[in-house]
């Protein structure tokens, strides 16, 4: 379908059951129908007039599992009602050039998709990494020219580069595959991008969470083939909503920060013998406690004993989940977030302890939640040292809740996320 079809089409409502699909609140679809057009229109800019698709991969949040994925651990992750769009026409020529709103455009030729030293920590690396690794792994590839937009803000802890890939990883698979690669593969081909183009050591529970959607419990046991369980948890029902609050603080520098987590694990794993900590049991580290601190360190113990409780507990929040038990659920995520801080030690950069926007905000939440007394609680979100924390607030409590975290943080940095049915799709064409 040509551009200026698709413009029509939105403008008289004729998408508007499939954006509604997409996007939790109603109110939404109006929004949603101009930026769709907006999109097109500077695709036709740039591009022309062509026959295009549009194609859409929304971000995450993680529910329970805070850095268990790199150990085979397990997660319950939801894509979320914010996303990156792309409007996208194949081309005969092997380039693939990206125009995204607000950066420069990036040109990836397809006869070069080797690691480029120069491009690390960049976007271009991702592109090139995933071109590269269809490619390895069998599947066709070819040009295209897009236009991505995003509402998944770089920083806010909503995971934006595994959004980003995986919208690249379904753009190909929907001009050369007809959408038939399965989302696991899709993340899994981002998370090696990531890993070794982009140069950030990150586990696969965003790309997952990204390329399936919906609310789901994740195993990494074994981690080429994960099993995925949908779950369904009904927050409104149970008069509370999801929101994360954005602080602000800045991911420069922190790749160092990152990395150390599952090193440290890892040290502590090799010393019984494995290569992670899925298999090693809390009295076994108990039992080797002096050895272990001398060889990694109490940090890297804390954090081990920090990923089995971890797991363990996500395994009871799945179950909590199921039985739609929201006082245990909360409890248990409660839990999480004190683990974090505690043992796991994400909430703030050692290497800058004089922000902690993290802490304060999680200070501050604490505070409100339990002076009203209604059971609301919050956790560090995702990776942590810098980007948002997640709150479960009761429904009564939102306004006043948004207001405060609001007025410390600026304007529009907390926000209540919708869980989202769908993954990285092919909106039109």
């Amino acid at each position: 379908m040509f551009g200026r079809e698709i413009i029509q089409h939105f403008q008289l409502g004729l998408e508007d059951e499939r954006l509604a699909s997409l996007y939790a609140d109603p109110a939404d679809v109006i929004a949603q129908r101009s930026r769709y057009i907006h999109a097109v229109q500077r695709f036709q800019d740039r591009f022309g007039e062509q026959d295009i698709s549009i194609f859409s991969a929304p971000g995450r949040t993680e529910i329970g599992g805070n850095h268990t994925d790199h150990q085979r651990g397990e997660i319950i992750a939801a894509a979320i009602t914010l996303d990156a769009i792309a409007v996208v026409s194949a081309t005969d020529e092997p380039v693939v050039t990206i125009l995204s709103e607000g950066y420069g455009e990036i040109t990836v030729a397809l006869d070069d998709l080797s690691i480029h030293t120069s491009e690390i920590g960049t976007t271009a690396s991702l592109i090139r990494g995933i071109l590269h690794q269809f490619q390895q792994e069998g599947y066709l590839i070819g040009g295209f020219q897009a236009y991505i937009t995003s509402d998944v803000l770089g920083g806010s802890g909503l995971s934006s580069s595994a959004t980003f890939e995986v919208l690249i990883g379904t753009i190909l698979s929907g001009l050369y595959h007809d959408m038939r690669i399965d989302p696991i593969t899709i993340a899994r081909i981002a998370q090696y991008a990531e890993n070794n183009y982009f140069g950030k050591p990150c586990g696969l529970m965003d790309q997952i969470a990204c390329a399936y959607g919906n609310l789901v419990h994740v195993s990494f046991r074994n981690p080429s083939l994960p099993t995925v369980e949908e779950l369904d948890l009904q927050m409104e029902a149970h008069g509370y909503a999801l929101c994360i609050t954005d602080t602000h603080g800045s991911h420069a520098d922190l790749t160092a920060e990152y990395a150390a987590i599952p090193n440290e694990m890892r040290q502590v794993a090799s010393y019984f013998g494995k290569a992670d900590l899925l298999d090693v049991q809390t009295e076994e580290i108990y039992e080797q406690l002096t050895p272990l601190r001398k060889l990694a360190g109490d940090r890297a113990v804390l954090r081990a004993l920090h990923f089995i409780s971890e797991n363990e507990r996500v395994g009871r929040e799945a179950e909590a989940i199921r039985n739609q038990d929201m006082e245990a659920f909360l409890t248990l995520v409660d839990a999480s977030g004190n683990s974090s801080y505690k043992y796991l030690q994400n909430v703030y950069p050692s290497s800058d302890v004089a922000h902690q926007g993290l802490s304060l905000a999680l200070r501050v939440s604490e505070d409100f939640l339990n002076q009203e007394g209604l059971g609301g609680v919050c956790r560090v979100h995702g990776g942590g040292f810098a980007g948002t924390i997640q709150a479960f607030v009761p429904t009564s409590l939102l306004d006043k809740y948004m207001n405060r975290m609001n007025a410390l943080f600026g304007e529009h940095s907390c926000q209540v996320l919708g869980i989202r049915r769908f993954g990285g799709i092919r909106v039109i064409g």
